[in-house]
């Protein structure tokens, strides 16, 4: 485990002897000083590790930028990062170690939705608010509890309701779709199904993928030959060796359009040698990573504080590329706790209850550095938050933002509604 930022009674109190004054203090007073101590569930290792590593500087740059304001309702903030090995059963055990033994106010973090499904649970025993930054749509389903959250990033549901009618307009209505055999793969099987189904078009062959599969040739001979439009969502490690033996197996002659999602490609450099074959298609992006002609106010401070350039690589290692198009969600959702606590007067872990309840009370997320990926507005009937969504073309090895939608687009009926729920 590492700890960010933990202040010192004699860093507060410098100047003079923290065991004398602290002594002298109200108690009120000493209390507030105490950092606040937030968990974050860290794919630190597993299929999860490369947008673990930059969910982490993104915490870190969004911590420093709190604390660096005056922290959150007075008090300095303290983030523990925890690894989950990208693991559903490590995932539970985290959570209750972060609590338990390491006495965080509440968990946040969590990027891939089969340890979302495996975490959430024991986040609902422990009655602690569990903020994820992922993207199923288990949260707005109503598959989880009254704890848990998902106020930084829209959900895949969201995402493919606007995603379907572009590709059946623009690319083709005959589609067959590669996803990862799990929760989050499954969620783009069944809502772009019947989404592109709304459009006149069909899915007419699913091709699940193990997420721990390292070859994929094998898989392409079940491509049917009418295919129109290839859809791809693959995720961890192996993504650069789907999309360079599925150009393999095309070669040079025709081949269907390809949609993918960029969870296919994030953290890895579009200009890659071996992915030529990429050129002119299209992605669907959370966040552009190459920084748009059109790009708002918010955009150069942010890139400046997570420490990514224009083209959505480090600032200090050209190589090492980002996970752009969802590691904003750490940032958003830090912005939300801190909302959130300070509309519930937090002071602590009986505060909890409370702490949920405000959070649910929040409506407008408006654009801005607290926000910078896009406006959003949160249901807090299904703890769900809205967004804008982005397509992306390939153009000379670049993404190249064409097409954003709008936040009524994404939205959809409620399925749930947890506040009338107990806690």
């Amino acid at each position: 485990m590492t700890k960010l930022w933990q202040p010192s009674r004699r860093t507060v109190l410098k100047g003079a002897g923290a065991g004398v004054l602290a002594g002298m203090l109200p108690a009120s007073v000493g209390a507030q000083a105490a950092p606040i101590k937030l968990g974050f569930q860290l794919h630190r290792t597993g299929i999860g590790a490369a947008y673990g590593r930059w969910y982490e500087r993104t915490a870190q740059a969004a911590l420093k930028r709190i604390n660096d304001a005056g922290g959150i309702t007075g008090r300095p903030v303290e983030i523990l990062f925890e690894d989950d090995a990208t693991d559903p059963k490590r995932g539970a055990e985290v959570v209750d170690k972060l609590v338990t033994k390491d006495g965080c106010d509440l968990v946040f973090g969590t990027l891939f939705s089969h340890v979302v499904m495996g975490s959430a649970p024991r986040a609902g025993e422990l009655k602690v608010p569990y903020l994820v930054c992922s993207e199923g749509y288990h949260v707005a389903s109503g598959a989880l509890n009254r704890w848990t959250l998902q106020p930084g990033i829209t959900d895949v549901r969201a995402q493919i309701s606007t995603m379907a009618p572009w590709v059946s307009q623009n690319l083709g209505k005959k589609v067959t779709m590669f996803f990862p055999d799990y929760a989050f793969g499954h969620d783009h099987r069944d809502f772009f199904t019947a989404a592109i189904k709304e459009q006149g078009g069909e899915v007419i062959a699913q091709v699940p993928i193990p997420p721990t599969e390292t070859s994929f040739t094998r898989y392409f001979a079940q491509i049917p030959a009418e295919t129109e439009v290839i859809y791809h969502v693959m995720v961890g490690p192996a993504v650069l060796t789907f999309v360079q033996e599925l150009g393999e197996f095309y070669g040079s002659g025709a081949k269907p359009q390809l949609f993918g999602f960029i969870d296919s490609l994030e953290a890895v450099d579009t200009a890659t040698p071996g992915l030529e074959f990429l050129e002119g298609s299209h992605f669907w992006e959370g966040y552009p990573r190459v920084k748009p002609a059109d790009a708002g106010a918010a955009e150069d401070e942010y890139r400046a504080a997570v420490g990514v350039d224009d083209n959505g690589a480090s600032v200090s290692d050209a190589k090492d590329v980002s996970t752009y198009s969802h590691m904003f969600s750490v940032w958003e959702t830090l912005s939300f706790i801190k909302q959130g606590m300070e509309a519930a007067g937090y002071t602590g872990p009986d505060d909890r209850q409370k702490l949920v309840e405000a959070m649910e009370a929040i409506t407008d997320l408006p654009y801005g550095i607290d926000h910078p990926q896009g406006a959003k507005t949160f249901n807090g009937k299904t703890h769900q938050v809205f967004g804008s969504q982005y397509i992306s073309k390939l153009e000379g090895g670049k993404l190249v933002k064409v097409h954003q939608t709008t936040i009524e687009e994404g939205m959809y009926p409620d399925a749930v509604d947890y506040t009338t729920m107990s806690f």
